[in-house]
């Protein structure tokens, strides 16, 4: 058992956890501004399914190559300077897409956006990791990871809204207002245990179980980080999960239109069950993170279970959702394959804080999220591509299950040990 921190420590584990969740809630919900203005956008500029996808993928290339520095970054300067610059910037390239003229002022707008959002996840894990003991980061992991799902779940209902009443451009800049707004709200109220003036009882308590905290990352430290079999494995690992899940978020309204022959109204209602799904998959998956490494589990395995777990499901519910005739035993198989693939995206993150000493947290994290969204820029392409060659999604969806599973096998076989600090920690420069 840990040792118990003060009311103060736990107020501020509250306030941080909000702000992740309000901040990350508003990041996928821009994500999603493209995803449900889809058909729209694409009448008033002239744009194929072929040009969605390559404008769907700009953002998660951006945001995958924008990776690599920004978990550096974090773990030097911190998350509050970082996550409040990356706010300010992706919510004005949010807000500029709503002036665009044509196809490639909005690739370029898209691609803004995704350097803007890099710093929010691998901020995430390292709040956490600086807030919360190693043996209870799972659940507030599951908790911040939840807005992955929560911005989406939001996103039909408000964001369909928006677009009917005020036009799909009013949409993008009410969204970019929003985020400066939440940058100086962030700014303002976030601070790190150091910042805070916590007794050292209270940092003896987050600490507890973890190797000695040590100055900023290097850069030949960082690409030491290349060298372990373990951050390869995260890498390609999540790949495959953010590979589906980005398939399902940027390509579901337009599959339930395309696909299943539903009106806007209609799809801005029913292309929100399936991340309440997620958001309550995120949080037991955390939750169970927990309760694993509580009965004696490693964090490393009381981690890596559910992420296998929820990977192997992810695949067994896409297979039946791509073949079934009905849209509403389709939709009951996507809610089960999207709470599954969050189970394993919250314990892939928590994985993070077990997988790396406490000064490389947001370093591993962005480079696991780099190897995601990797997946995350081909899955919306790829689909694309395979709906205007094919006209019918399910070979796109039997590809995503084939990815999920094969990312199960590499969580399972290649990600086996932590990575050592004192061969990491041995590096100047």
């Amino acid at each position: 058992m840990t040792q118990p921190v003060s009311p103060k420590v736990r107020r501020m584990q509250r306030l941080s956890l909000a702000l992740l969740l309000a901040t990350g809630a508003i990041n996928y919900l821009d994500r999603q501004t493209l995803a449900i203005g889809n058909p729209e956008i694409r009448a008033e500029l002239g744009l194929t399914v072929e040009q969605m996808g390559y404008l769907l993928a700009a953002f998660s290339l951006s945001y995958a190559f924008a990776q690599l520095p920004t978990g550096g970054l974090v773990d030097k300067i911190g998350p509050r300077k970082l996550l409040g610059i990356g706010l300010t910037i992706w919510s004005v390239a949010q807000g500029f897409a709503g002036f665009v003229g044509g196809y490639t002022q909005f690739f370029y707008a898209r691609i803004v956006l995704g350097i803007g959002e890099a710093p929010q996840f691998p901020t995430g894990a390292r709040v956490v990791s600086n807030w919360f003991n190693v043996r209870d980061r799972g659940l507030p992991t599951g908790i911040f990871n939840s807005a992955s799902t929560l911005g989406p779940a939001l996103a039909p209902p408000l964001l369909t809204w928006l677009m009917l009443t005020w036009g799909w451009r009013a949409m993008f800049i009410a969204m970019g207002v929003l985020g400066v707004l939440a940058a100086i709200i962030w700014y303002a109220a976030y601070r790190d245990p150091d910042e805070t003036g916590i007794t050292a009882a209270d940092q003896a308590a987050i600490s507890e179980g973890e190797p000695p905290r040590t100055a900023g990352v290097s850069f030949a430290q960082w690409l030491r980080l290349f060298r372990f079999r373990t951050t390869w494995g995260m890498v390609l690992g999540f790949f495959g999960t953010v590979y589906l899940i980005w398939l399902y978020l940027t390509w579901l309204p337009g599959y339930l239109e395309i696909e299943r022959h539903m009106s806007v109204m209609k799809t801005g209602i029913y292309s929100s069950v399936p991340y309440i799904f997620g958001f309550i998959g995120s949080i037991v998956g955390g939750a169970i993170s927990d309760r694993l490494a509580a009965r004696g589990y490693t964090p490393m395995m009381s981690r890596k279970i559910p992420i296998i777990c929820g990977l192997f499901g992810m695949a067994i519910f896409t297979v039946p959702a791509a073949f079934t005739d009905s849209w509403q035993m389709a939709l009951t198989f996507i809610c089960l394959a999207v709470f599954c693939g969050n189970v394993s995206s919250a314990c892939s993150w928590a994985l993070v804080t077990a997988a790396a000493p406490p000064t490389y947290v947001a370093s591993i994290g962005s480079i696991q999220n780099f190897g995601g969204y990797l997946g995350g820029t081909l899955a919306p392409a790829l689909t694309g591509i395979i709906v205007q060659r094919t006209g019918s999604f399910i070979p796109a969806l039997i590809l995503g299950a084939g990815i999920a599973a094969t990312s199960a096998l590499i969580y399972t076989f290649v990600v086996r040990r932590p990575i050592s600090g004192t061969d990491l920690d041995a590096i100047t420069g």
